[in-house]
């Protein structure tokens, strides 16, 4: 759009009272339907925040063993020791071992023992699939050496499927 070259004193003085028109209408609204509009947005973030579930206290002992209270002690710490949850099972001490000598620089430490602890199978390692990628590699067993097909064809005969893609699957295509 090009500029418009015959601006007198008339029309600029229409264009600014134009403008301060439309400025003065959008405070009228934001006056009148400001706070409706933030109470909804309000609303909406509330409503996007992940479910908040109250925690309950540990449940106390049904009968406590009386204590000697010839001796003064120390006052103990009301909370009682949870049990750790982890979704892994206990590293072996020999592979923890691993950790203390040398240092990753020279493929000692923490290098060698998470190139230790990854050739362990999954199962050996997490109690269950934590993702939904663990599936795919759950129990497959150990690697099976196959001989390699110099038959270009056979290759892709046995590498694509028969049926297409969105055929039912063959229970021979599924790992689990």
């Amino acid at each position: 759009m090009s500029r418009q070259l015959n601006m007198d004193t008339v029309r600029q003085n229409f264009w600014k009272e134009e403008y301060l028109r439309e400025k003065m209408l959008r405070c009228e609204w934001h006056h009148k339907y400001g706070s409706l509009v933030k109470a909804k947005q309000k609303a909406k973030a509330a409503a996007r925040l992940p479910l908040k579930l109250p925690t309950l206290p540990p449940k106390a002992p049904l009968s406590p063993p009386p204590a000697p209270k010839a001796v003064p002690s120390r006052a103990s710490s009301p909370t009682l020791e949870a049990p750790i949850q982890s979704e892994m099972y206990p590293v072996p001490p020999a592979t923890r071992a691993l950790l203390y000598e040398g240092i990753s620089h020279d493929f000692q430490g923490r290098y060698h023992y998470l190139s230790t602890r990854k050739l362990d199978v999954p199962e050996k390692r997490y109690l269950f699939p934590i993702t939904t990628n663990f599936t795919y590699g759950w129990q497959l067993g150990p690697p099976v050496k196959q001989e390699l097909v110099f038959c270009k064809m056979c290759r892709i005969e046995s590498f694509f499927r028969k049926n297409g893609a969105f055929a039912l699957l063959d229970p021979r295509d599924l790992a689990l």
